[in-house]
């Protein structure tokens, strides 16, 4: 089983999410109602579906741009 993920989880997040979608070119033009059922439907979440802030929507939406613009 995959270690727990919280919403602070920013980076493993990301990780993920380039995984599983690597369509998505620019991140931050994904709006935060559908990165955060993203997350929620990530093997390993564990987190309150609902304590979701923007804060943390926008860290993982900028660790994940990081991830992009690394692999280039």
């Amino acid at each position: 089983m995959a270690d727990p993920l919280y919403w602070d989880d920013a980076y493993p997040i990301a990780l993920l999410l380039n995984a599983h979608h690597p369509e998505i070119a620019d991140p931050t033009q994904v709006a935060h109602a559908v990165l955060r059922n993203w997350v929620v439907a990530l093997e390993g979440f564990s987190d309150d579906p609902h304590a979701a802030t923007v804060e943390c929507l926008e860290q993982i939406q900028a660790e994940w741009v990081e991830l992009k613009l690394s692999s280039e």
